[in-house]
């Protein structure tokens, strides 16, 4: 019989497995039809974006170009200056006139893991297993008060991304971040909400984003224009060389 019960639980426990790798895999496969399918997705080569943040009262105007495979520039401006970060596919470069340095140079460790992840063009839902990505369920949760699902997506470096989706619509409303860099770990917290079709694909029209357990601190941008499939050399996003110097 201790064996028979023995048999038994594994099956049991393979099948509970198998059970919630499958609810993972048609959650994935609801969220990506309800932004618009696969097909229309992966049409999509490039996105132009540009918006107005406010944090606080703090008010600048935010701006992002992306195109596939991995490339991405973000520029952040106010009083007539502009901080740009970028990444090219394998260099992560900034220009920062904030901290009094107006020619290119190259980004951080930290600042190069956040332009890594934020390249991937179609998010780490899509594709998972190819990026080295790990998706399992992790049942129900809430997200302010309402029911939502929760996918846990465990990156190829380490990093946890939670996926809270509505359950009506499968459309992600939150996502929380876990990045763990030199023995540390980092938390912050993404809201997405007015979701609007560009070229047939949902995107968020309203974000709020910024530390996991200061509300108070995040930062919330109102998207003004989105396009999607603009023409974009690769050049864009390729990391300028510094004006020459005048001789004395």
């Amino acid at each position: 019989m201790r064996v028979t019960r023995s048999i038994l639980t594994g099956i049991i426990c393979l099948i509970s497995a198998s059970a919630v790798s499958q609810t993972a895999e048609e959650l994935v496969a609801k969220n990506l039809q309800a932004r618009g399918g696969v097909d229309k997705i992966k049409a999509i080569k490039s996105v132009r974006m540009t918006g107005n943040f406010d944090a606080g009262g703090f008010k600048a105007t935010i701006g992002q170009l992306s195109k596939r495979p991995e490339m991405i520039k973000e520029s952040f401006s106010v009083q007539g200056m502009t901080q740009v970060q970028a990444y090219d596919g394998s260099t992560g470069w900034q220009i920062s006139p904030f901290q009094g340095r107006k020619d290119p140079e190259l980004v951080g460790e930290d600042d190069m893991r956040n332009l890594v992840e934020d390249a991937d063009f179609d998010g780490p839902l899509m594709d998972a297993q190819a990026k080295g990505n790990k998706i399992e369920y992790m049942g129900h949760d809430q997200v302010d008060g309402d029911d939502a699902y929760k996918l846990k997506v465990t990156l190829k470096n380490g990093d946890i991304f939670y996926y809270y989706l509505d359950p009506d619509t499968f459309i992600e409303i939150m996502v929380e971040k876990q990045q763990f860099i030199r023995g540390s770990v980092r938390e912050s917290v993404t809201m997405m909400g007015s979701y609007k079709p560009v070229n047939g694909v949902m995107y968020p029209f309203y974000i709020e984003s910024g530390p996991k357990n200061n509300p108070d601190g995040r930062g919330k941008v109102t998207i003004t224009k989105l396009e999607a499939n603009v023409p974009v050399d690769d050049k864009e996003f390729k990391m300028p060389a510094a004006p020459a110097k005048a001789a004395k």
